[in-house]
């Protein structure tokens, strides 16, 4: 009788041991399907960004910029002294490469705070700028 219980206990360990072998790969393959299946979605998804024309990015980056722009200016209405708004309007504006712009207000910047030699910096550039993309559209 002691014989059959233990060859029972035996056999009963073999067949726990056989189900959690089983239940492990089971559970390592659905673990790497898983990952593959979200792996093909993430490289479908860059694939259609890839294909999304960047013009798009650029036209909406550009209306966001002349929203911005248009804000500023409302706020420079009010305030026409505002330094901190005069400064962004003027990096808003050279990021649109309107120089004229950006030289226009950098030259108020520096007029009314002429200590401040960063303005002096920027648009003396600005101004090496224009005067550079002058003399190449005459020279043409």
């Amino acid at each position: 009788m002691a014989s059959s219980s233990e060859d029972y206990i035996i056999v009963r360990k073999k067949q726990i041991e056989r189900k959690k072998r089983l239940l492990t790969i089971v559970s390592v393959v659905s673990f790497f399907g898983s990952m593959v299946f979200s792996g093909i979605r993430v490289i479908q998804t860059a694939v259609q960004n890839q294909s999304t024309p960047s013009k798009t990015v650029t036209v909406s980056n550009e209306s966001s910029l002349k929203e911005q722009e248009r804000g500023y200016e409302l706020v420079l209405q009010r305030e026409p002294n505002n330094q901190t708004v005069m400064e962004k309007l003027s990096l808003t504006k050279l990021q649109l490469q309107d120089f004229k712009g950006a030289n226009e207000i950098l030259e108020k910047l520096v007029k009314s705070h002429p200590n401040r030699q960063d303005y002096k910096i920027v648009l003396e550039d600005i101004k090496r700028r224009n005067n550079h993309t002058n003399n190449n559209f005459k020279s043409k």
